[in-house]
């Protein structure tokens, strides 16, 4: 996993299982890889991944079977969608509807390359 210096490193691990959640490379009640696990595979220090996991456990995505790991909890991957979706349309898009201002893009030449 390669990290980008502008954003802490246990959201870019959040933001990776999210994006696995979404395309299905991971499914509801899958095994993660532990915290030791991860941290290894990663080259990350596990206190970072387990930030990551306690963070996603919050908000319902992931839960521990005390003993045994994590799982992907049921309904994450529409917990996920929800929140990226509503992510996108008030930080994201704002922005990117104001560069095309900007830079004279009009709604037709948008419509037409989406």
């Amino acid at each position: 996993m390669e990290f980008d210096s502008n954003k802490p490193i246990y959201l870019q691990i959040i933001d990776s299982l999210c994006e696995r959640i979404l395309a299905e490379e991971i499914k509801e009640d899958d095994r993660i890889p532990s915290v030791r696990e991860f941290g290894a595979d990663i080259g990350v220090n596990p206190n970072t991944v387990a930030r990551s996991y306690e963070k996603l456990s919050d908000s319902g995505i992931i839960y521990n079977k005390r003993g045994i790991g994590y799982f992907i909890a049921p309904g994450a991957k529409q917990k996920v969608l929800e929140a990226q979706k509503k992510q996108f349309l008030e930080e994201e898009l704002p922005k990117f509807v104001a560069r095309a201002k900007l830079l004279g893009i009009s709604k037709e030449e948008l419509v037409e390359l989406i």
